[in-house]
């Protein structure tokens, strides 16, 4: 099968937490648009640091590319790319239009900095798997590991959780992300997760190229003893599954998936 330059649509790749995943980037700018300027994120330094949500794709567009896309057996269509893609104002138009076009799950990645805001919330309610990012149990350690923009404040994003936990039907994961800079809040930021009640909690280091280093096995299953009680998956324990991709070497990299 010959591989495409895609804009908007990238994989699929396989996911140590979805299976295989095709993923679609709402916002496609060529750099990486977000809230948060993570110091571990692989796509390095942010393009386009915002917080205000606005008109990035038309919808007609990415679902024009979906069309164009073979047959494929995929577990799950995934909104993530190089951005956050509750950014993009239409994101919710483009869940309900790539379901309407296609069988398998939806799921989306996002740092939920803005689920503070009730018609982010509203838009990510028609999917079938939302993972939001939680990665500090304070305003400090906020700033420092994940950088976010001025306005942003902890205890909103921890509020915006729990709004949304409370309304949504489907499957609500944490993703954390330890490193040297948060591990040792380790324990309180799994009495945050207690208080949510995730359906899972994905224990993550940075195995992918990245500015910092990842923790190492034995301090990840020890730093998961803290989330006792929690269905836990871990990046060093999950299987992946092999996946051959349909998009070019360049749309990978582009995603940070390569």
């Amino acid at each position: 099968m010959s591989k495409k330059n895609f804009k908007y649509i990238f994989g699929p790749v396989p996911s140590w937490r979805l299976g295989s995943s095709l993923g679609i980037d709402p916002v496609s700018k060529g750099r990486k648009v977000c809230s948060f300027d993570c110091v571990y994120c692989q796509l390095g330094k942010t393009g386009l640091f915002t917080d205000e949500r606005m008109l990035f794709v038309p919808c007609k567009e990415v679902i024009k590319e979906l069309e164009s896309v073979p047959a494929l057996n995929v577990d799950y269509i995934t909104f993530s790319g190089a951005c956050e893609p509750t950014l993009a104002e239409n994101f919710g138009e483009m869940i309900k239009a790539v379901k309407g076009i296609r069988r398998e799950k939806i799921a989306v990645f996002t740092n939920a900095s803005l689920l503070s805001r009730e018609d982010v919330r509203e838009d990510l309610l028609p999917a079938d798997f939302v993972i939001v990012k939680l990665d500090a149990s304070s305003q400090e350690v906020l700033t420092a590991v994940n950088r976010p923009t001025k306005i942003i404040v902890f205890e909103n994003i921890v509020a915006g959780i729990k709004l949304f936990r409370k309304d949504y039907k489907g499957r609500l994961a944490l993703q954390i992300m330890f490193i040297e800079q948060n591990k040792a809040y380790a324990q309180d930021i799994a009495r945050i997760a207690q208080e949510i009640h995730p359906d899972e909690v994905q224990i993550n280091t940075p195995l992918r190229p990245s500015r910092v280093k990842p923790l190492s096995q034995g301090e990840i299953d020890r730093i998961s003893r803290y989330f006792d009680g929690l269905n836990i998956v871990s990046v060093y324990k999950a299987q992946r599954r092999a996946v051959q991709p349909i998009s070019d070497e360049e749309t990978l990299k582009r995603r940070g998936k390569i």
